[in-house]
């Protein structure tokens, strides 16, 4: 790589197969900040690998690494930020449904100071476009109530599409260890330490190929952790990661 990445872009997969390709054409084609691109899957055997190998054989930008983690998104996610070379992390799903034209200007956002740059479906300019009607009510729910009432600085905690600064999400750290909650987690961090928080309008489309792996009951709970730890008292960086281990509302 000629340029050292001012974005790594982390993408968790699951045999996507050949419906990663449409993916990849987009952010190659959309994206001018110098990046690269790692696609994270769980096993050597996985069928996304072979697919990105074609890929990186015509732009090194890319490649797909194994996460040693353990399985699920969560683990992906983790490692993909722990193999990162660039100062911005931006997080987004390999089925299309993230509008890639977003992640320069979020890129940019985190560059000028913030430390979660979100896309956001629910401010004024953004949309959401298919998927479940209970899961979008609950996410709506849950970002405009943490809005109004916690301040946390975006509209759109819950949503999955954000650039952060990896050196703050490296002092916080990662605690999810299974489903796509990060996004959330390191945004209730990003304001219990009282660190800027910013968005960015986007309009989400359900994916057309493939299943989406998505286990609404199985992750709520997960959710809720981190929605009630947004509430708790300010605390200094260094102390978040203690805070969250001691309970969900860090009140020690």
């Amino acid at each position: 790589m000629t340029n050292a990445p001012r974005v790594s872009i982390v993408v968790p997969a699951y045999n996507e197969g050949e419906a990663i390709v449409p993916f990849l054409e987009r952010v190659t084609s959309t994206v001018a900040l110098p990046f690269e691109l790692l696609v994270v899957v769980d096993t050597p055997d996985d069928t996304t690998i072979p697919v990105v190998a074609a890929a990186a054989g015509t732009d090194p930008r890319i490649r797909s690494v194994i996460n040693t983690y353990g399985r699920g998104p969560a683990q992906a996610i983790r490692y993909g930020f722990d193999v990162a070379e660039a100062p911005t992390v931006v997080v987004t799903m390999a089925d299309g449904s993230d509008d890639p034209r977003q992640i320069d200007p979020l890129t940019e956002l985190v560059e000028r100071g913030v430390v979660v740059a979100a896309g956001s479906r629910y401010m004024a300019g953004g949309q959401q476009i298919g998927g479940p009607r209970f899961k979008r009510l609950l996410s709506r729910l849950a970002g405009t109530s943490l809005h109004l009432l916690a301040n946390i600085g975006t509209r759109d905690a819950t949503n999955s599409f954000k650039a952060y600064n990896a050196d703050f999400v490296r002092s916080v750290t990662i605690q999810s260890r299974d489903g796509f909650e990060i996004g959330l987690e390191l945004t209730a961090k990003a304001r219990r330490a009282r660190q800027p928080v910013a968005e960015l309008p986007t309009i989400w489309l359900d994916r057309t190929e493939g299943q989406s792996n998505f286990q609404l009951r199985k992750w709520i709970p997960k959710y809720l952790r981190w929605y009630f730890f947004a509430f708790g008292r300010p605390l200094p960086v260094n102390e978040i990661e203690q805070a969250a281990k001691a309970g969900s509302k860090g009140t020690n």
